[in-house]
């Protein structure tokens, strides 16, 4: 090749490279143009279910264009983080990813971790309370401690999830915080919070690991009674209950995030956008009230602060896991 052909390549190759940068820039400068899907890895009508709904409403008003909501269940989680993975990373099919992101991996249930996903946002956190029955057998959180300490393994039970959910996790890292063996208190696997708690309430369990709001109804009707919250500070829709640092000096927070990602090979313009529109519908009363109302905890971290408060949980719940006698 002579110089005046290979000079003609080179430039031939630098306006064709400047063409589809043109082009790339055009595309993603009206992003977006048509409405967005919002996956779901949970059931239609339960928390992450309801939140997603009401992030979506809020991230309409700022977008200008339909998010409409998708539920992916199946697999503990792993289908629908499947399909947020698997997703065009062109910003119209986002997910709103939940704390399993940081445990399924641990368990040996799939191969996807949280680098597989580009964080968007993080909007909520809720963080774990400690309930037992009201006419059970014991009368406070140190109580309680001592018969875990001193009583033989496995005397007493406790449940809220399933094995190796994130309430399970928590609880277990709450024991290993006390110098605890993480598997002291038996786990009894179950459907959810409101089986477990009935079967507190009827004498059937000892304690349930659980989100405060989730025991809401129990507490209300006076049958079950939370001795503390795994957070840094009291929770605004309950006052009353005192944190784990209040009463044992415990720092320990370990609880369940939920925020909004995508599949990997985003487009850094159109990360940005989504995160300045969720900050705002984060910030809205649309989302805000509808939060307080529920008693979730909301919590906004950015892009950055969200993929490394991924990346800290996951080494944590990581650890957990392993103590608890689940790493797979």
């Amino acid at each position: 090749m002579n110089k005046i052909s290979a000079r003609f390549q080179i430039l031939r190759y630098s306006l064709l490279t400047a063409i589809i940068a043109l082009v790339s820039t055009s595309a993603f400068a009206d992003y977006p143009e048509r409405p967005l899907t919002l996956i779901v890895p949970w059931a239609a009508g339960g928390g992450t279910d309801a939140t997603a709904r009401t992030i979506a409403r809020a991230l309409e008003e700022q977008l200008g264009q339909n998010v409409n909501v998708v539920n992916r269940t199946g697999g503990s989680g792993v289908v629908g983080h499947t399909a947020m993975l698997n997703a065009a990373p062109d910003g119209y099919t986002i997910g709103l990813a939940t704390v399993e992101v940081n445990t399924m991996h641990w368990l040996g249930l799939t191969d996807l971790t949280y680098e597989d996903l580009t964080p968007i946002a993080q909007i909520n956190y809720d963080s774990p309370g400690i309930q037992v029955a009201t006419d059970g057998a014991f009368e406070s959180l140190n109580a309680m401690m001592e018969a875990i300490r001193t009583e033989p393994k496995g005397s007493l039970t406790a449940s809220g999830t399933g094995q190796g959910g994130i309430w399970h996790l928590a609880f277990a890292g709450f024991l290993m915080d006390q110098d605890i063996p993480a598997d002291q208190v038996i786990w009894i696997p179950s459907e959810g919070s409101a089986p477990a708690m009935t079967e507190l309430a009827s004498g059937g369990i000892d304690i349930v690991s659980t989100s405060v709001p989730e025991a809401r109804s129990m507490i209300e009707a006076g049958r079950v009674k939370s001795f503390a919250v795994m957070a840094p500070e009291r929770l605004s829709a309950f006052p009353d209950i005192p944190t784990t640092n209040e009463l044992v000096g415990s720092d320990y927070q370990v609880g369940a995030w939920r925020g909004i990602v995508g599949p990997q090979g985003m487009d850094a313009e159109v990360v940005a956008t989504l995160e300045s529109a969720l900050e705002a519908a984060y910030q809205s009363d649309t989302y805000q009230d509808f939060m307080e109302q529920r008693g979730f905890g909301t919590v906004w971290r950015n892009a950055e602060e969200f993929g490394q408060l991924m990346q800290e949980m996951d080494t944590v719940l990581g650890e957990i896991v392993e103590q608890v006698g689940l790493a797979n």
